[in-house]
């Protein structure tokens, strides 16, 4: 008696991927993937992780937020609990019980949304290309997940209340106060005294440090300014000594500089006209928080051919998804410091 694979004979009615198994759209029937149709354990775990490192050198502004896990059966929102301020002590009195104060945590929570993309790969192109296509595709699905997991973090951080706007200054020297962002020009960029009074700021409010240092968020065309104002330390010069973050350039009054194009850029009805304006953050430790992406959260699914390649088995799909929920967590850690600059006439919005 001959024995016979019938997926081999399957349509796209026959042959649909459902949870877990293939489904017979006609009568209901469901099929077990087999063993050669599915990816192995040890290499899921070796796309995740190719996935998750790929994405680790975009994660910029994810890099400085508390890290929230994701547990399964948790519901579709996170949360993050944070510690209440102690007032000073009180002088006390001899024989005399003081009066206690009251301590405890209170909670912040944010919706998840879910976010994901693929792409679809041909049996041709898998066949003849000289370079591995799957790995490749997954390296720029990486990148793609980690870009798209920073603006996501960006958007929800970039709304702080605490602003700052860079004084103008006239070719004398002369300082203007600017009191909104509209008023700004070219002549308003960064400086060090600017960093500085953003310094003053964050200390006043007594944000925490990170690692010993404030960090600020910079986009490469206001560095262009900074990078050539004293008191600038490249970072190679002290990196013997320091962990250093992804992205990081620099040091100028305590600050640590962490280059990136993905810091926000503006250029719509509130900037100065035909200007983008620079929003440069300047940050404490857990200022804000959002879902671990070493959790568990980033996954990357690829199908083969034989799941989902149509009736002749013609293509692969590699994609990826992850959810996404992020909050500020503490206002007064952070400064948003808004400025223009030498490339404000021609750099765009991102």
């Amino acid at each position: 008696m001959q024995r016979f694979d019938l997926q081999l004979f399957a349509d796209a009615g026959t042959l649909v991927n459902a949870t877990g198994s293939y489904v017979n759209a006609y009568d209901g029937t469901r099929t077990d993937f087999t063993a050669d149709s599915s990816m192995s354990t040890a290499m899921k775990t070796f796309y995740d992780t190719e996935l998750l490192e790929n994405a680790r050198p975009e994660l910029i502004h994810a890099q400085f937020a508390r890290k929230q896990p994701l547990p399964a059966g948790r519901g579709k929102s996170v949360e993050w609990r944070k510690w209440n301020t102690l007032a000073d002590a009180g002088q006390l009195t001899e024989g005399v019980i003081p009066t206690g104060q009251k301590f405890g945590q209170s909670a912040v929570t944010q919706t998840i949304s879910q976010y994901g993309t693929y792409v679809s790969v041909s049996d041709q192109l898998e066949l003849h290309a000289i370079d591995d296509v799957i790995l490749g595709a997954a390296e720029e699905l990486g990148a793609s997940a980690g870009t798209t997991q920073d603006k996501l973090v960006r958007g929800v951080v970039i709304a702080g209340t605490n602003v700052q706007y860079c004084d103008k200054v006239a070719p004398d020297g002369t300082h203007t106060e600017v009191t909104s962002r509209a008023a700004l020009d070219q002549t308003a960029v960064l400086t060090p005294d600017e960093v500085n009074k953003a310094v003053t700021t964050l200390k006043k409010l007594k944000a925490p440090k990170i690692q010993g240092k404030y960090v600020a968020i910079i986009h490469p065309s206001v560095a262009y300014d900074l990078r050539s104002s004293e008191g600038w330390i490249e970072a190679h010069k002290y990196a013997a000594a320091t962990e250093i973050f992804e992205g990081e350039i620099g040091e100028l009054h305590g600050v640590r500089f962490i280059e990136t194009t993905e810091a926000k850029v503006l250029k719509d009805s509130t900037c100065p006209q035909g200007l983008a304006v620079y929003c440069t953050l300047f940050l404490g430790r857990d200022a804000y928080g959002m879902i671990d992406p070493e959790g568990g959260n980033f996954e990357m699914i690829i199908k083969d051919k034989g799941q989902v390649g149509g009736p002749l088995n013609q293509f692969s799909t590699l994609g990826y998804k992850f959810s996404s929920a992020a909050k500020i967590l503490y206002e007064d850690r952070m400064v948003r410091v808004e400025s223009c600059g030498r490339y404000s006439a021609e750099d765009t919005e991102n």
